[in-house]
């Protein structure tokens, strides 16, 4: 696979596996499930020597709590593109890290909207090695399109099954670029925290509760290199996430497929 990513060195990637690795690994499952439109030739929106990612990212103004049981609460992923090349094939990587390292796959019930009518789409949940969830806009959904300098606004909305524990969340998006066979990570969001309150014994479930605060700041655009320097959701517990599910599910259809 051809990635723009810079490769991981020693001194400023203390990671097991680099941004890349990751990516490859997301676009095994791409191309392993999805339909023929995959196959389409898709032009690129990150310039060969690009040094920051084409699309600024952004979740925001979601609620601070939610309540197992309860109802949804709603959310907003900005995606901007600020090259002079438009961006096609984009799909959203939600992954989900819990405090408590106990939230399941049947849990989180995340939807997200394409813009083009009332029907939402199901992202699906599986989980790592480390107990993170990893879920990808991706249900054979041919993908976002962002055009040059413009921002798009996806809805998502998110709610939790009455077992759900209380607890404290942290949502992070990344963000990929199918291409035809190859793969291109193209944008990572900002972390947004929200507690998670335990099903009332009795009583009619209460929607989730709003805050200003929910969303941290977006992440500034940073080179490849330093975003795989950082710490915390956006760089080790992202890649190892989203890598770690990948491995296993993509290692799963292989061996689905020699069994054929």
């Amino acid at each position: 696979m051809r990635l723009p990513l810079r490769p991981c060195t020693p001194l400023r990637a203390p990671l097991s596996l680099c941004l890349a690795a990751a990516a490859t690994l997301l676009f095994m499952l791409f191309t392993a499930t999805t339909p023929a439109h995959a196959a389409d030739p898709t032009p690129t929106c990150a310039a060969p020597d690009a040094r920051t990612f084409p699309l600024t990212t952004r979740i925001h103004d979601g609620p601070d709590t939610y309540e197992a049981g309860g109802g949804y609460g709603t959310w907003y992923l900005d995606l901007t593109n600020t090259t002079a090349r438009r961006c096609t094939a984009i799909h959203p990587v939600v992954v989900l890290v819990d405090e408590r390292h106990a939230l399941k796959p049947s849990q989180p019930r995340l939807d997200f909207y394409d813009g083009t009518g009332p029907r939402p789409h199901p992202v699906r949940f599986a989980t790592t090695d480390e107990a993170e969830l990893v879920g990808a806009f991706d249900d054979g959904f041919p993908g976002f399109t962002v055009d040059p300098g413009r921002t798009l606004t996806v809805k998502v909305r998110l709610a939790l099954a009455p077992d759900t524990g209380p607890n404290e969340i942290t949502a992070n998006a990344a963000v990929v670029q199918r291409h035809a066979d190859d793969g291109y990570w193209v944008g990572q969001s900002n972390d947004y925290r929200f507690d998670v309150e335990a099903a009332p014994e009795s009583g009619t479930p209460t929607p989730a509760t709003t805050a200003p605060s929910a969303a941290t700041p977006p992440a500034e655009d940073l080179s490849f290199t330093d975003e795989l320097a950082r710490t915390g959701i956006g760089t080790a517990h992202l890649v190892l996430a989203v890598t770690s599910v990948l491995l296993v599910t993509t290692g799963a259809l292989l061996l689905a497929r020699r069994r054929r």
